[in-house]
Parts: structure tokens; sequence; C-alpha cells
């Protein structure tokens, strides 16, 4: 340590020395230089820079203190401050402690006048701890933004009047937009009608927000696509609606298979038409609607004649063409409105709605005709054709249930098999 530095560092070292104790409280690591010594460093110093005594850092020049990496820094200030300037303005660096641990502070000197010398005082403030939580923080950011970029769910903001605001970049992916292109834009714009948005926004107006709400949407190559939205109401303090923000997700492959398996469910495997249950629950339902309203309606049962025989003659393919085409041949005769499905075998179940009994007799007689129509070619060359035995009746204000009607023109097709089949006969209530 040279004169000057030692002599100095004794004033400092004096216990009566007037601002020795205030330097010592200061919170902040304080280093006070004499040429290139540190004379004085206070405990905050010390810890800061894990030292085992003060001793270990007096006589350091201010290199020492800090990152190799960033000595150059800390060398061009303290000649700033050698060459006669005030202060240096504050810098962030990287300190290495003398157990080998970098910390990142932000540091401020100033050149301090005593008699004819100068000392610099050198000030810091420990800035790891931020300087870590912003790291963090721009990891997390830098994270959530490639999950947001990655994501299959689109980010969507609308304000009040329904204008898009901003949009995630899985729009390329979702509904093939550019961002650009939906901003500003209504997002009724992008429903294959304006009125398939109202059920959600009403359920917002209501509820404030939705959970996997379905909707459709069109692509930008003009493709209808199956959605499901997540979203709430934004609002103002004051409870002012701002807009709505969320996001939705294309399920049009969930949708597909949901539907396929809907029909599956509700279709007969072999005829396309609906199966025995399924047209039971429309029965059931269009008779409910019958009494409530008091309309009439008719229950067929049509039976193949003779089937077994076309199975045991032709085999069991030949059989189904027959189902096959039989279904074909009555659906051309009813209305939308009408219904039909496969009760089991070779028996169909066909209901008409607002129907009286002269009208349902001529579509029976239809249906009779379509029948015999029908031409089947065997395997060698033989033709042979169809005929179908109906029993009907009609609903009656004390039916309760689909199954008396069933009872019904069960016994009515009993009675069209006993006079000879290729008929229709009716069981009244």
């Amino acid at each position: 340590m040279s004169t000057v530095a030692n002599n100095l560092s004794n004033v400092f070292a004096t216990p009566d020395f007037p601002y020795r104790n205030l330097l010592e409280v200061i919170l902040l690591p304080l280093a006070i230089f004499s040429g290139a010594e540190a004379i004085f460093v206070n405990r905050a110093t010390c810890v800061f820079m894990e030292a085992e005594s003060v001793e270990e850092l007096l006589g350091l020049p201010p290199a020492a203190f800090v990152h190799p990496l960033d000595t150059a820094i800390v060398e061009d200030r303290m000649r700033t401050l050698e060459e006669g300037a005030a202060v240096n303005a504050p810098v962030a660096l990287r300190v290495l402690t003398r157990r080998g641990r970098v910390r990142r502070i932000t540091t401020s000197s100033a050149r301090v006048a005593v008699g004819s010398e100068f000392l610099i005082a050198i000030i810091s403030t420990d800035d790891t701890m931020r300087y870590e939580a912003e790291n963090r923080l721009k990891e997390n950011e830098e994270n959530f933004q490639r999950l947001f970029e990655s994501t299959q769910d689109v980010y969507y903001r609308t304000d009040a009047n329904g204008a898009v605001l901003n949009v995630g970049p899985a729009v390329r992916r979702v509904p093939g937009y550019e961002p650009e292109e939906m901003v500003g834009r209504r997002a009724e714009d992008f429903y294959p009608s304006p009125d398939e948005r109202e059920p959600l926004k009403k359920a917002l107006r209501e509820q404030g927000k939705v959970q996997d709400f379905e909707g459709r949407m069109v692509r930008r190559d003009g493709v209808i696509i199956d959605i499901s939205i997540s979203s709430y109401a934004l609002r103002s303090p004051a409870g002012e609606f701002l807009g709505v923000e969320g996001i939705y997700r294309d399920v049009s492959d969930r949708k597909r298979l949901e539907r396929e398996l809907r029909r599956l469910a509700t279709s007969d495997s072999l005829t396309g038409i609906a199966n025995r249950r399924a047209f039971l629950e429309q029965a059931s339902e269009c008779l409910r609607r019958a009494a409530r309203y008091k309309k009439d309606l008719v229950l067929f049962i049509a039976d193949l004649d003779h089937f077994k025989a076309v199975n045991d003659r032709y085999g069991h393919i030949a059989g189904d063409v027959v189902l096959q085409r039989f279904a074909g041949a009555v659906a051309p005769e009813l209305r939308d409105t009408d219904c039909l499905g496969r009760l089991g075998g070779e028996e169909f179940g066909i209901l008409l709605q607002e129907a009286r009994r002269k009208e349902a007799q001529h579509v029976a007689e239809r249906i009779g005709e379509s029948a015999r129509r029908l031409r089947f070619a065997a395997a060698n060359g033989q033709e042979y054709g169809i005929t179908v035995s109906i029993g009907a009746t009609r609903n009656h204000r004390d039916d309760r249930g689909i199954e008396r009607l069933l009872v019904r023109a069960d016994m009515a097709l009993y009675a069209a098999k006993g006079a000879g089949r290729d008929c229709i006969r009716w069981s009244e209530p």
C-alpha cells in the first residue's frame, strides 16, 4: 500500500474517526479507494463479497472486486475520475465474490477531495435477485410465447361491438387466416351466418362465461368447421360490457366421430334407415306431440312375405339385397316428417304424422305396389319378386305409449297374413 494510501487508511481505521460509524451502518456495499487500493470497505461490502474479514479486501484494486470480463469497464471509469470527473453515472456490472460466485450490481462512483489528495468512493446496490427474477420472467415469457404459438387453441378478443381486437397465431392453423386479416373485422363475419353467433352472445350475457360452447366457423378456403369455444365477458369496474376474451379450437374430427357413432347407434347397419330403438324413440316423440296438439297419426308394420324362403332358396346375401332395396323403395313414398325404421328381420315400422285413415291407406297401397315392382335376379339367372303385408292402426286419445299402437298394428299384420298376404289390414282402437 502506498504511503498516501496508508496514511488515509489509518485515518479511516481510527476508532474515533467521526464518520466511521455512519459509513459502517450503510446497508449498501461501500468501498473507498486511494489510487488503486481499497482503504475502506463497510460490513455490507464484506458480506456481499463473501470475504472472511475486511482485511481480506483492503489494499485490493477496484478491478479485483468485479468479474474479469468487466474489469475494463471499471478501469475506464476509474481513469475518468482520476482525470477530474466528479461522478460516474450508474452502471450494471458483474461481481466475482471471494468464493467464486457471480453476482449482479448497479454501481456509482464519485471523486472526493481530501486536502490536496482525492479519494474515490464506490457504492453499489445488489441486483442479483432482481436480475434472476427478470431472467425467470423473461424465460417464462419466452416459454409462454412458444406455448402460445404452438397451441392448437386460438386466443381471441373482441370489443363491445364484436370487432376482433386481437387473435393468436394459431389462427393460421385453424381457420387459415393471418392474424392481421381478422383484426378489425366482426366476429360474425367468420360464422356460416351472423345468426349462428347469437346463442354464444346470449349465453355470455346471461352467464358471463361459457365452457366448451359448440359453434361453427368458415375457414379461409370456405370449408365449414366445428369449433369449441371457452370465453368470458369483459366488464369494467362499473359493470359496463367491454367485449369478449377467450379461446376456441377446431373439433371437427371429434364431431365427425360423434356423428358417426350416433349414426351407428341409431341406424340399421344393413339398410341405413333407423334401427328399432331409434324408430321407437322417434315414434314415441311423435305420439306425444300428436296427443298434445290433438293431431292424427298412423302406424304401419310392414312384413315381407315369405322372406325365409328367399334366404333358404337364394342365400342370405340375396336376402340382404331384398331388405336394402325394399327400404329404398319405401322411402320415396314418405314425407320428410314421416318415420321409417327396421324393427328386426324382415319387419319394418312406418309412422305417418298428421295423416287420416284414407290418406294412410293410399300410402300403404303405394308401398305395396312399390314392393311388387321390385325384381331380383338369382345366381342361376332366375328372376323373382316380393310382396309385403301391412298392419295399420291410428292413434287414440287413450294411448299412453307407442307400445299400444305396436300391439294393434301387429294384430292387423297378423290379420293381413291370414288373409293371404300382400294386403293391408287395419286394427282400430
